[in-house]
């Protein structure tokens, strides 16, 4: 590799030498080139974040927003305009209810209790799922078989959308994710589609309300008493898909993939069931490449502590995974420790803007831990882990599939 340079432009998300390991740069920008200048997809320009301290302050400092990423100058992550999940239909109404509004209405529902609640439903999924995996032949795709059906069949739920349209939320959600894949013209329908459905599921909900989230927020109201529009519920449908689905089967599918890529981590868990929710924060701050990251538009000029000053009208991308590597805020950052505590990662984000799903992902993949250990003892890899793949154009680059036995 060459030794780089400051003003290098390095061409984002960054390449990797594998499924399972890091870009190789990480370690020198972090040292070298904290703040890095990167074209993204589209061809705009923005600066690269990697060191822990300086993700952190960029995620949480308020001169620093997502919702500047709508204004004229800010970075486009695609070529397609029409692709740009800051700037769809759906982010713009959300805008207009106003975040923080929303993420106080939606918020409540979030909570440690309501999430424990859905564990009884989560395992009798898991255990479906694996029952049906079982009558496979080997070896099979966890993938296919559990990682990408339960989130789906959970966040559905969670909506009340039927799971009959399941297929049609993958779709959605693929198309909204994608970097190059689709044409303006399918991202233009997607968004379409997406919100018509939401329409109807709003009007149905409202003829004949459930106990969903759905049916709940269109008579819920803000602390001034006002209810939250049509088009905020659609966003908030759109907002849960994303985090709830391909984030979270991605999750669950790298960490099978990262507990069996080294089998002594899954024997130490199958010998002490009580590092379960400790391996699960472990995954996700070791998780080697997270994707994308989390874009951010500087209002005004902004030093982070690595000392660089961001100028105003810059677009930053900060990259949680390189900073959940950093070794000024975890001792042995490279390494996997399944009971490291504290372990203040920064997988969901920091700050008021942190993922709002974080508690229904971390119940998801505790729960999914503990049934694959009960159920599935033996499981293990079926391929060598240098030879998965990740699926490419996605800004969740989830892997493409992993083949399992046991």
């Amino acid at each position: 590799m060459t030794e780089l340079q400051p003003e290098d432009v390095l061409n984002y998300p960054l390449p990797t030498a594998g499924p399972l390991v890091p870009p190789v740069e990480w370690p020198e920008l972090r040292k070298k080139c904290p703040v890095a200048h990167i074209a993204l997809p589209s061809g705009d320009r923005a600066r690269l974040l990697t060191r822990y301290e300086d993700v952190k302050v960029a995620l949480s400092d308020p001169r620093l927003s997502r919702e500047g990423l709508t204004r004229p100058d800010a970075a486009r992550i695609s070529a397609s305009d029409a692709g740009d999940i800051f700037d769809s239909p759906m982010a713009r109404a959300l805008n207009d209810f106003g975040q923080e509004r929303w993420r106080r209405m939606v918020g409540k529902w979030f909570t440690a209790k309501r999430m424990q609640a859905l564990v009884p439903k989560i395992e009798a999924m898991a255990d479906r799922l694996i029952d049906e995996m079982l009558e496979q032949e080997q070896p099979a795709d966890f993938v296919q078989a559990l990682a990408f059906p339960l989130p789906v069949y959970v966040i559905c739920d969670m909506l009340g959308v039927p799971e009959s349209d399941q297929d049609d939320f993958k779709r959605w959600s693929d198309t909204f994710l994608s970097l190059s894949k689709y044409t303006a013209e399918e991202m233009q329908a997607a968004h379409r589609d997406f919100g018509e459905y939401m329409a109807a599921l709003i009007e149905e909900k409202r003829r004949d309300p459930q106990d969903d989230l759905i049916s709940k927020l269109i008579v819920a109201t803000d602390a001034e008493g006002r209810p939250m529009t049509d088009l905020a519920l659609a966003a908030t449908g759109q907002g849960l898909l994303l985090a709830g689905h391909e984030t979270t089967a991605g999750f669950i599918t790298t960490m099978a993939a990262v507990l069996l890529a080294d089998r002594s981590r899954w024997e130490q868990l199958l010998l002490d069931r009580s590092l379960i929710r400790s391996a699960v924060e472990e995954v996700l701050r070791f998780e080697p490449y997270t994707g994308f990251g989390m874009l951010r538009y500087v209002h005004e000029n902004t030093e982070v502590p690595s000392g660089a000053v961001l100028a105003g009208g810059t677009t930053v991308v900060c990259s949680m995974a390189a900073a959940n590597r950093d070794a000024d805020a975890f001792t042995n950052g490279e390494e996997m420790e399944l009971g490291r505590t504290p372990n203040a990662h920064l997988a969901f984000g920091a700050g008021p803007h942190s993922c709002l799903g974080q508690p229904l992902a971390r119940t998801e993949m505790q729960t999914v831990l503990g049934v694959l250990l009960r159920r599935l003892p033996t499981l293990d890899l079926a391929v060598d882990p240098a030879d998965l793949s990740r699926v490419e154009g996605l800004i969740t680059t989830p892997l493409r599939e992993l083949p399992v036995r046991w």
